[in-house]
């Protein structure tokens, strides 16, 4: 770089120091300098859009000042201009958030033109610019800020909510790649209150462009007698974030929780507020979320799964040994061992995501894991087959198996619900 260039700390990293949180990395911006310039330093570039540099020895990001105009629509719809004459605060005038527009110079001050640090004092999440509306990936963004520093007590500002619902009022949402929104939902559902990503959505009308057969379920009625807190939405947010403290950063267990009950978004409303079948009627819909969004096969599996056979796992304790281990074949737990445990946490997040389950033990988790055991330990070379063979051999396996589960003793509790 040349002798005229400076090099700054920007986003995270300066937000998480002044929070007095550990940052995860550290990101650079480059101001006065050209690719060239960078590469001749040893820097790896690996920006296509815009050039962003690899440091030769810590492999941090650096990036060159640049700024950025809508000229077209989604994410990658800018024309970037990062010429050597791009200011810090330009380049700070383009980000998201002011929280996130705070730049450190090497000497420790802090370059902040836009207020992050009193929005973080007062604990807002507020836009810098009315730029904000031409990237409309910032709605999920802001959304999952807010899930991240929800335990802060911060929120969103209501000029910043009123832009997210400008963007989604304008049709640019659709316009988003498939997988872009789905990291952001991944991550969102990785924080500690996911609770509040989807209430955000919700606010600014993102819910319901994005994920339809989520909001659905707002406003409808469950029966009071198992669920006191009646809305199946709430139960949502509730069980959420009951997953959140049971695995703590677990996307998969998450995302299943997410959209465990989208069956009952469909319920005939002269049946309501039964759902029965509501298990069956899901499956459906949580294959067209995850095909819309290309969701990993592994999340979709499990999110498959656990809307299909919550309610099984709920009544193992009442089930026939026989019926237990139905369930575990159609859990494919045999083949795919480590399944079993996400399936079981995101059931016991649904059944204490209601108000006043919060801190009800849930055993049917602890027996439906001890019968698998039990059954995984029989072996068809442990079994005497002589005589037999073909498909006689994996039904003689199968009864050894349903043996084995009729003798894992079971707690005396049945299901609340």
């Amino acid at each position: 770089m040349n002798a005229g260039s400076k090099t700054y700390l920007v986003g995270g990293a300066v937000r998480d120091d002044l929070l007095g949180l550990k940052a995860k990395e550290r990101d650079w911006v480059v101001v006065g300098a050209t690719p060239d310039e960078m590469l001749n330093d040893g820097f790896k570039q690996v920006g296509a859009s815009f050039p962003v540099f690899l440091h030769p020895k810590s492999g941090e990001e650096y990036a060159l000042a640049r700024t950025e105009k809508k000229d077209g629509h989604g994410y990658h719809g800018f024309n970037v201009d990062f010429h050597p004459g791009v200011t810090l605060e330009e380049d700070l005038l383009r980000r998201d958030l002011t929280i996130n527009a705070i730049a450190r110079d090497t000497d420790g001050s802090l370059i902040d033109p836009f207020g992050g640090q009193q929005d973080i004092e007062e604990k807002l999440l507020r836009h810098v610019s009315d730029a904000f509306v031409e990237d409309p990936l910032r709605v999920l963004r802001v959304a999952r800020f807010a899930a991240r520093f929800a335990h802060l007590g911060f929120k969103v500002h209501e000029s910043t909510l009123a832009l997210m619902t400008e963007i989604t009022r304008s049709g640019e949402l659709q316009h988003l790649a498939a997988e872009r929104v789905w990291r952001e939902i991944e991550r969102a559902m990785m924080m500690d209150n996911p609770s509040v990503f989807v209430s955000v959505l919700r606010e600014c009308g993102a819910l319901e462009v994005l994920l339809p057969e989520v909001n659905a379920l707002f406003g409808v009625p469950q029966p009071e007698k198992y669920h006191p807190e009646i809305d199946t939405g709430v139960h949502l947010l509730m069980a959420l974030d009951q997953a959140a403290l049971l695995k703590r950063g677990s996307a998969m267990v998450g995302f299943a929780v997410l959209t465990h009950d989208l069956g009952k978004g469909i319920t005939p409303e002269k049946t309501l507020p039964s759902h029965h079948g509501h298990e069956a009627a899901g499956v459906p819909l949580v294959d067209t979320v995850c095909d819309r969004y290309r969701v990993p096969n592994a999340v979709h599996d499990l999110a498959r799964k656990v809307c299909a056979r919550h309610l099984d796992c709920h009544r193992i304790l009442e089930a026939r040994p026989k019926t237990t281990m139905r369930l575990l074949e159609n859990l494919d737990v045999f083949r795919n061992t480590g399944l079993l445990a996400d399936f079981v946490t995101a059931c016991e997040a649904d059944y204490r995501g209601r108000k006043g389950f919060e801190d009800r033990p849930y055993p049917q988790g602890d027996y439906l894991q001890n019968t698998c055991k039990a059954a995984t330990a029989i072996l068809a070379r442990d079994l005497d087959l002589e005589g037999i063979s073909g498909p006689a051999i994996g039904e003689k396996l199968r009864q050894a198996r349903i043996q084995a589960i009729s003798e894992v003793p079971r707690p005396l509790v049945k299901y609340a619900g």
